[in-house]
């Protein structure tokens, strides 16, 4: 009898499309699983690959503004969660960058989570998230603090439920060891490498994609760029969007959101990606290489396995780091990159891309899978 599968994640949203969405896609593309999460608003979206598609969802989806985003609700996740019922199936798979780990399972079933990132907001950006957000001082902040100190506590519990972590990147994989202490299998995530066009030829311009939030740092590279008034174009929008186009000199397009098709555009005509955040893997840094595009990236986090740096082989090289989350960094490494921008193959970096494309993902996904079902001992 074929095993049963369900597969587990965050949010379904048309907001919400970035890597880990693209890892449930093609989970979904392979293996005939039920899908589960904490609120779905991609079913009744015309334009989504999931419309029409039964999604089991929790209380959360009623909630006021939930089609928004649920940050807000940040501290009945868990709870939320933990109400799914998936004991009819045999083996549970979870896309998980904060609690969709977390499901009950019965000693019956396998537990197998693709994570993305141990939950950012209880670990990573606790402080961040206290210095930016309304409730982050006085009687509030100290009543979030004692959330997320709880928020911490579960989500150390919840990983005891996972049978086996697969992580995104090494540095997700030292993440998972430091938060849990579980071993984690490396599986990059699928990039859509052919439908990234290539172009050798290239504009005189530098070129931003990411959420305009805080951790992503645009206002660092805005800062940079008019130190250097080289023309830079962002595209993203955010909380700090208006900050950052406050700050912008008159080389800096800011184009807020855009389609894919322009991102694309803009990605495979520019002169250089710059990214300044500290990722886990860095989707958007293996896209512009699939354009032929070199990357200006701070060395850090998933960055370091995905971009090579041209000073380590000129031959090799797919872009130039920076080590220090600072203007004078990025500047400095801008300048560098300048003096290297003719040494850069694009046909090098489109192969170098190659390596992260979704068949191979598959592969490796289903590879692991298989093995995990045939360690299950009431098989045998």
């Amino acid at each position: 009898m074929p095993l049963k599968y369900a597969l587990v994640h965050e949010w379904l949203t048309p907001k919400a499309t970035g890597g880990s969405e693209l890892v449930v896609r093609e989970i979904l593309n392979h293996i005939d699983a039920d899908l589960y999460a904490l609120i779905d608003f991609e079913s009744s979206n015309p334009e989504s690959y999931l419309y029409k598609r039964q999604i089991g969802k929790t209380f959360l989806q009623n909630f006021p503004s939930a089609r928004n985003g649920i940050q807000k609700y940040l501290p009945l996740w868990p709870l939320a969660i933990e109400q799914l019922d998936l004991r009819h199936y045999d083996v549970i798979l979870s896309s998980s960058h904060a609690v969709a780990k977390g499901i009950l399972t019965t000693p019956e079933q396998i537990h197998i989570c693709y994570c993305h990132s141990p939950m950012r907001y209880a670990w990573d950006l606790t402080f961040d998230y206290l210095r930016y957000s309304k409730l982050g001082s006085g009687l509030a902040g100290w009543v979030t603090r004692y959330l997320l100190h709880r928020l911490r506590q579960w989500d150390v519990l919840s990983a005891n439920r996972v049978d086996y972590f697969i992580a995104n990147s090494q540095h997700t994989a030292r993440r998972i060891w430091r938060c849990y202490r579980r071993e984690a299998t490396v599986i990059y995530p699928p990039v859509n490498i052919a439908e990234f066009p290539f172009l050798s030829e290239k504009e005189d311009f530098y070129l931003t994609v990411s959420r305009l939030v805080s951790y992503k740092q645009i206002s660092l590279i805005v800062k940079a760029f008019n130190q250097l008034k080289r023309p830079l174009v962002v595209i993203g929008t955010g909380d700090e969007m208006n900050k950052i186009r406050e700050m912008a000199n008159s080389n800096i397009q800011i184009l807020g959101w855009q389609p894919d098709n322009v991102v694309k555009k803009y990605m495979s005509s520019a002169k250089a990606f710059v990214y300044a955040a500290c990722e886990d893997f860095g989707i958007a840094l293996v896209e512009a290489q699939a354009c032929g595009t070199p990357v200006i990236a701070y060395g850090a986090g998933g960055a370091l396995e995905t971009v090579r740096d041209i000073r380590s082989g000129v031959d090799t090289g797919t872009g130039i780091f920076f080590r220090t989350q600072t203007e004078a960094a990025l500047v400095e490494a801008v300048e560098k990159f300048e003096v290297y921008e003719g040494s850069f193959s694009s046909e090098y970096m489109r192969s170098h891309a190659a390596q992260f494309s979704p068949q191979i993902f598959a592969d490796r996904y289903l590879d692991f899978v298989n093995k995990c079902n045939e360690k299950r001992p009431f098989l045998q």
